[in-house]
This record gives structure tokens, sequence and C-alpha cells, in this order.
């Protein structure tokens, strides 16, 4: 049976862990919905989260907290780096990443992105997100695999690689990015990083879905020296959003760096929450 294309007053639903916890949100208007080589993409506005990208039915950031989203994922670890130099950045097709990693006019950035589907409905619907950052000079664009880029030795050494490819979810396989997610990739990246570099990725819901930090940071630990994690919140995520990040030895630094970055939602404060071991967990 062909699924029925949404259209303005529908109501999107999209999950937060499986078939066991859902969001419902009312569709204004239908932006952007095509069938790429590698998944589903589709753009809408809702009424509750603004602009909404989904990959094969599933959330990848909205207008109202992306800012959140992207900021941690990028300036924690990177904050806590000297003098960057070069970051790589794994996914990220929508521009998020890439715009926060340009506000460090030192950095170097290669993007490596396996479906361009993505590059070209941010651009044309998610303005706001990228705000040009794909044209930037200090932007080298690689449409292609990430398992065989990061095994190009000469390609390093990167002070930041962020991971922002789409989750592993529960109860479901195939996903073009389970291979990221395995201890070769992980060794790969390893022997990318500068001696004081980090590899940061998000890892799901840490609430509803914390098996996913917990695999990526078992993982991390039988390939890296150094292994943790910290979160922000996340509305439309189902309310919060894990990283895991690594590195050959060093830490990221748990203090707020006073700085003169554009940011919405990083400050002492939430930087500080980051940090903080969350008082809850739902059921297994």
């Amino acid at each position: 049976m062909t699924k029925r294309a949404l259209a303005a007053g529908d109501v999107l639903t999209y999950p937060i862990r499986s078939d066991k916890f859902r969001y419902e949100i009312k569709i204004r208007e239908v932006l952007h919905q095509s069938q790429s080589e590698y998944q589903s993409i589709e753009v809408f506005d809702t009424a509750c989260f603004g602009r909404v990208l989904l990959l094969d039915g599933h959330i990848q950031l909205a207008e109202l907290d992306e800012r959140a989203y992207h900021e941690c994922l990028v300036h924690i670890p990177l904050l806590s780096i000297r003098e960057p130099k070069k970051a790589l950045v794994v996914g990220g097709g929508d521009g998020g990443v890439l715009r926060e990693l340009l506000k460090h006019p030192s950095l170097e950035i290669d993007m490596v992105e396996i479906d361009s589907g993505v590059i070209d409905a941010a651009r044309a619907q998610l303005p706001f997100l990228n705000e040009g950052c794909f044209e930037s000079p200090r932007v080298s664009l690689y449409l292609q695999d990430a398992f065989p880029f990061v095994k190009v030795s000469s390609r390093g050494p990167y002070d930041l690689i962020v991971m922002d490819s789409t989750d592993t979810y529960e109860d479901e396989e195939g996903e073009i990015s389970a291979m990221l997610f395995t201890q070769e990739f992980f060794r790969d990246c390893a022997a990318l990083l500068s001696p004081n570099g980090f590899v940061v990725t998000q890892a799901d819901n840490p609430v509803f879905c914390p098996y996913s930090l917990e695999e990526i940071s078992a993982q991390y630990g039988k390939v890296f020296a150094k292994v943790g994690s910290y979160h922000a919140n996340v509305p439309s995520f189902g309310g919060s959003s894990a990283y895991c990040w690594a590195s050959n030895g060093v830490e990221v630094n748990r203090t707020w760096s006073e700085n003169s970055l554009d940011l919405k939602y990083l400050n002492p404060t939430t930087h500080a929450l980051a940090f903080q071991d969350l008082p809850f967990h739902a059921p297994r």
C-alpha cells in the first residue's frame, strides 16, 4: 500500500523511541518531499517547532531548538582546543555544524556528506541554518561515503572531527550511517586526530534511548584513551540530546571559556548544565 503524501493541515508523526514514544505536530506547510538514492528527505513548516527536517521519517533538526543542538555539538569540544586549525564534518548536510565551525576564523573545514539531496533541500528551505556556509572558501565539500574517506591518512591532522550523521535506530536495520559507528571507523578517526584533538558525535536521547550513548561510549573506549559525554536541552528530540566525545589523551574542559562567539543557547549556565547527571531515566 502506497503511503499518502502529507499535506498542510495534516499531523506529522515521528518517533522518539521506536513505536514506544512518538511526537505529533500539525503541519502548516509542506516545503519539500523527495527520495534520494539513500533516503527520503522531508522539510515541513510546523505549528510548534517551525521548520523541521526529517530523513527516513526521523527528526534531524527543528528551527525552534537547532541552535542548542548544533552549538553544543561543536563548541563544547572546540572551546577546549587552543588555536584549532582544521576540522572534519561527517554528515551534517543541513549546514548547521558548518555554520558554527565557521564562527572560528582560524579553522579550515573538510566536510564529507554522502547525500547531495540533503544539501540541496537545506539550501532551498533552511537558509537560516546554513547561511551560505557551503560557499565559504574555508570549506572543502566532498560528496562521498565517509568510511573510505577517513582511511586517507594525509587528510589530517584534524583538531576536531564532528560526526553529525543519522542515528542507528532501535528496531531498525540498514541505516546508511551504521558503518560510522564501528571500531574500524573510530580507529581511522583516531589516526587523523591532532595530539589535542577530539572526536564528537550526537548520541540520541539520553533519557529515552540511553543505550545509544552507552554503546558509543563502549566502542570509543576500545579505541581512544579518553571518553566522556554531555547533554543539551533539545525539545524536538524528546527533551534532551546526548553527545559523546573521545580523544587520544586530552579532556574536554568543563569550565566555561569566555568568548566573542554569537551563541544563542550556550552560555555559562547551559554549559555547566551539560555536564550534570540527569536525575531520571525512562524504564527500559
